[in-house]
This record gives C-alpha cells, structure tokens and sequence, in this order.
C-alpha cells in the first residue's frame, strides 16, 4: 500500500475525502466477522434484542431521537 499522509487527505477536495471515508467503511462492512465484539457488549447488545423483542414499541421513534439531538436536550456533558 503507497504512504498517504494526512496532508495529503486535507488537500482533497470534501467530497473526494467523503467518498474515501465511504470506501473505507464499505471495506469494514464487508467483512462484520472480522470485527472483534468482547463479551461483555454482546451479552448488552443480546440483553438489549430481548428487551425489543418483548416490547417492540418501547423507546423513541427515530423522529423523537431527531428532535432531542437538534434541541439538545440529550446532552449529557
């Protein structure tokens, strides 16, 4: 792989370094296995599918998590 310093992103144009970015993840993304999960965030994220599948409407629509991240009322610091 050819040496791309960060100089050399900032000299591209926004959109050139948005669509590297989107390369980049698209890469990840294209293997998940190779991603390592501890543990501990699988047993949150197992605990969390089962508290959605005994209550699918619990929580806040996508339109309510929208709103409270533009008024900033989720901000926690």
């Amino acid at each position: 792989m050819a040496h791309v310093s960060v100089a050399d992103i900032l000299e591209l144009p926004v959109q050139e370094r948005i669509h590297l970015v989107e390369m980049i993840w698209e890469s990840i993304a294209a293997f998940p296995e190779a991603i390592e999960v501890s543990p501990e965030l699988k047993s949150e994220l197992n605990a969390r599918l089962a508290d959605f599948e005994r209550d699918a409407e619990a929580g806040y629509s996508w339109d309510q998590v929208k709103t409270q991240l533009k008024n900033g009322s989720w901000r926690t610091a």
